[in-house]
């Protein structure tokens, strides 16, 4: 069976890092983004991405927020969760069926709600 393959987006390299190694970790592979311009490049070149897992506040032409409804909108099948540490979005600016966790986030909790939507 093959991995279920999680496109990371996140700007600051050390939590990009970390979440990368706590997701391959739980049994994932992971596939790492800068900004959102570098995740719609490899969303168009791939089509075995079954989640993505976004910081919201990044630089680049979109924010995590516009990211979620261009995925949701391109690949609908893809599972989304969006992370922030100073943005709460309210229900109705993400996307149906996309998840939202508030950062410091517990890698576990990460997991669960990739498990949860897939």
């Amino acid at each position: 069976m093959s991995k279920l393959v999680v496109l990371v987006v996140e700007d600051e390299p050390l939590l990009r890092m970390d979440a990368v190694d706590f997701i391959e970790d739980a049994g994932f592979r992971a596939i790492e983004a800068r900004d959102a311009d570098e995740a719609m490049a490899i969303l168009n070149t791939r089509n075995d991405i079954a989640v993505m897992f976004t910081d919201i506040e990044m630089p680049g032409s979109m924010d995590g927020i516009n990211l979620a409804h261009a995925v949701r909108e391109g690949w609908p099948p893809v599972t989304i969760v969006v992370a922030s540490g100073r943005l709460v979005p309210a229900a109705e600016d993400l996307p149906d069926n996309t998840r939202y966790l508030k950062k410091p986030y517990r890698p576990a909790e990460v997991i669960e709600a990739f498990r949860h939507a897939a």
